[in-house]
């Protein structure tokens, strides 16, 4: 239960604060000084920078130099189209989060199947003939926890010469994921760490044109003092999230999905590999908002798609994409935390039963 006695459901949103990441944020809160000074007090703080670099790096087997500290993943894909992105095509997944789609407005969109599935030989057939190419596909759909094939595209991306960023905010730290030969944009609280802090994980220790020059930290890649706090507390996250047994959640998840099954509720997605958590639950001919505003009143929250959208609902565009129509408007995604308990779940499911034999009447 939350602070304010609800039952929180919205971890892809945000992931409530795993206790080790306050603690490694509260120990970087007391460090006086900025990890570009040159003095004592400069160099201290500049240790624990550098401890969390390697530490974030090497969980996705990088070398420390490739990890470009952000404000978080949007900023990071920002700067992954702007460093890879210049005079060259770019090529965006139909599901990507607007933190992609709308930093490359004149990308071609890739279809994907009735799965969420992008379809790689289309994708190798554009690449053809194109010349310099940016391609961005997320590792896992906030909305719908569906896992790209990224071997297959990465493999279609080196056979053309096209550099492939992914978007991995949601699968980081919930499955393996240690694919090398391309750029990666993390982020901390999707892990359980503070807000404020992400990383741009380069395919290797290269220079690159700064989005924000700022006064050339992040050996130049990335101007701006670092927020030290919230770095040692993604570190810290994502130390845990990694060292976690996502099993017992994954089996929360499918009760969830039963039972919403049970009352005729459908799962985008539900054939093929997803995220432990996650869950997208369409009931036909019930709006997400009315769904929402019931359950919020039963006291459990959950979203309809991107937080990122905050204040209002709209229909989904990873849905449509997926072929979805009234569908897209009439779904929500159930995202369970790193410490969900099975008396919350089973209460939430009692919960979404009686709304829908209530509001498909």
């Amino acid at each position: 239960m939350t602070a304010s006695g609800t039952t929180y459901l919205d971890a892809n949103a945000t992931e409530p604060l795993r206790p080790c990441a306050k603690e490694a944020a509260l120990e970087g809160m007391m460090l006086s000084g900025n990890p570009s000074s040159v003095h004592a007090e400069g160099r201290e703080a500049r240790r624990f920078l550098e401890d969390a670099r390697s530490r974030v790096a090497a969980g996705f087997g990088r070398i420390s130099g490739t990890c470009v500290f952000t404000s978080g993943a949007t900023e990071a894909d920002a700067m992954a189209v702007h460093a890879f992105g210049q005079e060259c095509r770019i090529f965006v997944g139909s599901t990507e989060h607007d933190a992609i789609l709308r930093a490359a407005p004149e990308a071609e969109i890739l279809p994907v199947n009735r799965n969420g599935i992008l379809d790689v030989e289309h994708l190798r057939t554009r690449l053809q003939d194109t010349g310099p190419a940016l391609v961005c596909v997320m590792s896992a759909n906030n909305e719908t926890g569906v896992l790209s094939p990224l071997e297959d595209v990465l493999a279609v991306c080196r056979d053309s010469g096209a550099h492939l960023h992914v978007d991995a905010v949601q699968s980081a730290g919930r499955v393996p994921f240690m694919l090398g030969g391309c750029s990666v944009a993390v982020s901390g609280h999707k892990v359980g760490g503070p807000k404020g802090a992400g990383a741009l994980l380069l395919a290797e220790d290269e220079p690159m044109d700064a989005l924000v020059a700022g006064g050339g930290q992040e050996r130049g890649r990335r101007g701006g003092t670092q927020a030290l706090p919230a770095i040692l507390g993604m570190a810290a996250a994502f130390d845990a999230a990694r060292a976690q047994d996502w099993a017992p959640v994954q089996r929360l998840r499918d009760r969830v999905e039963a039972a919403a099954k049970s009352v005729g509720a459908r799962v985008a997605g539900e054939v093929v590999a997803r995220l432990p958590n996650t869950s997208c639950l369409i009931l036909d001919g019930v709006a997400a908002q009315v769904q929402l505003m019931a359950l919020d009143l039963a006291g459990f929250c959950v979203s309809a798609g991107s937080a990122c959208s905050s204040g209002k609902v709209s229909s989904s565009h990873v849905l449509r994409a997926m072929g979805e129509t009234e569908g897209a408007s009439q779904a929500i995604r159930v995202s369970l935390p790193w410490n969900v308990q099975e008396a919350q779940v089973e209460a939430f499911c009692e919960a979404y039963e009686a709304m829908a034999r209530r509001l498909r009447k």
